[in-house]
């Protein structure tokens, strides 16, 4: 009899288990659906965006037209250039954030791949600064023949590298409503220096390896003032640190980028600085420094995060690997430093529109 007790008490054991582990799994599944759920509400931006492209210096880019989601315009357009590297239209959706809080303004974003990215043509890597600018100037024209767009609320939004951009094309193109400059350098060289200290500090090198780095800087830009070949490059810098010979090129067609002069000839054109506290890549304060001494106080606006790092990030947030992946996947709009989005909603909400004509309603 124990032992049929026993048997009854075991099976109802079991089936309560079975029971546990089921519900655990289903618990599994509608966290997994409720999970999904907020991921993919998380990455729906109030913004109708369309494919476009702009041919330009022989070449067709590939790019995003991102309108406010409502309205039939004509809305101020934004126009994106990107920082450093191989960038598509929409930095891999890191741009998408900016898109969403500048629409909410009244502002539509206009973004191409860089050249040999995505779906455009050429390679990034054969541009000088000017050619950059020329493709910008292209893309700005582009925005105002369009009908939904209204000529008089055109202005850029650049990052990083764009800090030499920005300037030639406000400078080119007085009718710009404004600029936002986002962690931009001045001086390719110095910017450079500045780089590669910020690194061997943050990396803990000792004064020899410092002292070494320097001298193999120093032996490089020789090489590139003198036109080298990478070739040569290669075999008077034993570390390389990456460098190839399309990267070659583009640093020989571009170290003695300077935006001073362009920051002279684009004066009274309004601008935003964007300055980080945790830069390594940009001197903040030789930036500052020069936009000051350049630009009317009356036509600059300087903002700052000082727990943010280069790329607008929280300095903490970007130093985990793990909490940036899932702030990128269940909060992307909280990648960038508290406030940054509202702020580049409220800089252009702020703007004066020029005159030449009545706005129609939105």
């Amino acid at each position: 009899m124990r032992r049929h007790l026993r048997g009854a008490a075991g099976s109802g054991r079991g089936r309560k288990r079975r029971r546990v582990v089921v519900w655990c799994l289903v618990g599994v599944v509608l966290v997994a659906a409720g999970l999904g759920g907020v991921v993919l509400w998380q990455h729906v931006y109030a913004l109708r965006e369309e494919r476009v492209r702009l041919r330009h210096d022989g070449h067709t880019l590939d790019g995003v037209l991102a309108r406010p989601e409502k309205g039939q315009g004509p809305f101020g357009v934004v126009v994106f250039v990107h920082g450093d590297g191989p960038v598509d239209a929409t930095h891999d959706s890191f741009y998408r954030p900016l898109w969403e809080s500048f629409a909410r303004a009244g502002y539509a974003s206009l973004s191409f791949s860089k050249p040999g990215v995505g779906g455009s043509g050429g390679d990034w890597l054969e541009q000088s600064m000017a050619d950059r600018a020329e493709e910008t100037l292209a893309a700005v024209a582009w925005a105002r023949a369009r009908p939904d767009v209204d000529r008089r609320r055109v202005g850029l939004w650049g990052a990083s590298q764009a800090g030499w951009v920005l300037p030639k094309v406000a400078a080119r193109d007085r009718n710009l409503q404004f600029v936002i400059a986002v962690s931009p350098a001045v001086n390719w060289q110095r910017q450079g220096r500045y780089n590669l200290l910020a690194e061997l500090r943050r990396d803990g090198a000792s004064p020899a390896r410092k002292a070494a780095a320097l001298r193999r800087r120093e032996v490089t830009l020789r090489l590139l003032r003198r036109g080298a070949s990478f070739a040569e490059y290669r075999s008077a810098v034993h570390d390389p640190r990456g460098m190839t010979a399309g990267r070659w090129r583009f640093a020989s067609r571009n170290h003695t980028a300077d935006a001073t002069a362009d920051l002279r000839a684009m004066r009274g054109t309004p601008v935003l600085l964007v300055l980080a506290g945790h830069d390594d890549n940009v001197d903040v304060a030789e930036t500052e420094s020069v936009y000051r001494a350049l630009l009317p106080r009356t036509s600059l606006r300087v903002e700052h995060y000082p727990g943010a790092t280069h790329s607008l990030v929280p300095d903490d947030l970007e130093r985990s690997e793990v909490r940036i992946t899932l702030t990128a996947v269940f909060a992307p709009r909280s990648v960038y430093a508290a406030g940054f989005l509202a702020a580049q909603r409220h800089f252009v909400q702020g703007l004066a529109v020029p005159a030449g004509g009545a706005t129609r309603d939105r």
